[in-house]
């Protein structure tokens, strides 16, 4: 969607440790199916999987590494966080270096609404669903965060960091 980026194919979680000190602002959402509540229907399943630990470890790494601004996202996960979050919207949980005032999103937000319409998801994060060469498209727009909530997370953390982005 955007030529002119610098595309990065590599291990995220891997690279969050080698580089992390390069940037001024590092958002980043570990794997989170074994966290979400979906996890709950997999009970009597031999697909039952340990949660991906991924998570705490970039929350702890970036508490007391980074001097950065920073968000990790993820879904509310079937358990009592290990860490609280910083905030929530909707289904997702944000751990931040900055806590940010989330009170006029409502839980029941536009994209909670219209979240199992795959053409309607699409054409709210502005992109051809034809275009993605996955295979369950549903599952990746659905754990996209909804752009005016990055949006919004990002200039309150402008705001208070005074970032140059």
């Amino acid at each position: 969607m955007y030529p002119k980026d610098n595309v990065i194919i590599a291990d995220a979680h891997e690279y969050l440790r080698k580089h992390f000190r390069n940037f001024e602002f590092i958002w980043a959402s570990p794997p989170c199916p074994t966290h979400s509540v979906l996890q709950m229907t997999r009970f009597y399943s031999e697909k039952l999987k340990f949660p991906d630990m991924t998570l705490y470890q970039e929350i702890i790494w970036l508490q007391k590494f980074y001097k950065g601004a920073w968000v990790i996202e993820n879904v509310k996960p079937y358990y009592t966080p290990l860490i609280p979050p910083t905030f929530s919207i909707g289904r997702h949980y944000f751990w931040s270096s900055e806590k940010i005032d989330t009170s006029m999103f409502k839980e029941k937000t536009e994209y909670t609404k219209i979240r199992d319409n795959i053409r309607k998801m699409a054409n709210m994060y502005c992109f051809d669903i034809n275009k993605l060469k996955i295979i369950d498209k549903r599952k990746a727009l659905r754990n996209c965060v909804h752009p005016e909530i990055g949006k919004y997370i990002l200039n309150k953390i402008i705001e208070k960091r005074v970032i140059k982005i």
